[in-house]
């Protein structure tokens, strides 16, 4: 029986584990999206979830112990300015494991580790630019110029 056993040792001695962990944390709050399998995707999900609780807190104390987690500034600014506020009113359940299928060289089973609301800013960004329309005085200096040579 597996009493008191918790957690997959990813078949890493304990600091590479931990290494691999943090860096799939930094990299989910960093692009709120990552691909990964779905062994590492069920070891990051609690630290990631233990990560935006501590930004809600907003604290001293809280930004001093998701920095020594996190690998980046960045993604400590990014946590306590941006994505611990999205979840202020939501109780838990901060993230999202999506299978995707096997990978390619070795049929390890892959899955994407998103944070819940990601997917609509993912969308936002696949709309078409609008090109700016040129006014009236910017084509007609174009006009001058091309003559001009």
């Amino acid at each position: 029986m597996r009493h008191l056993v918790a957690g997959s040792k990813l078949g890493k001695q304990p600091a590479h584990r931990r290494a691999v962990l943090r860096n799939l944390v930094t990299n989910v709050i960093e692009r709120e999206r990552i691909q990964t399998t779905i062994a590492r995707a069920r070891a990051a999900r609690p630290l990631v979830e233990q990560m935006i609780t501590l930004g809600k807190l907003d604290t001293l104390h809280a930004r001093r112990q998701a920095a020594a987690f996190l690998q980046t500034k960045d993604a400590t600014k990014k946590l306590f300015g941006e994505i611990a506020p999205r979840f202020s009113d939501r109780p838990g359940g901060y993230t999202r494991i999506v299978r995707v299928g096997w990978r390619i060289g070795d049929g390890a089973e892959l899955a994407i580790l998103e944070l819940i609301g990601s997917e609509l800013k993912k969308k936002e960004k696949k709309g078409k630019k609008e090109k700016p329309q040129e006014t009236a005085p910017e084509a007609e200096e174009k006009e001058t110029a091309g003559a001009a040579r």
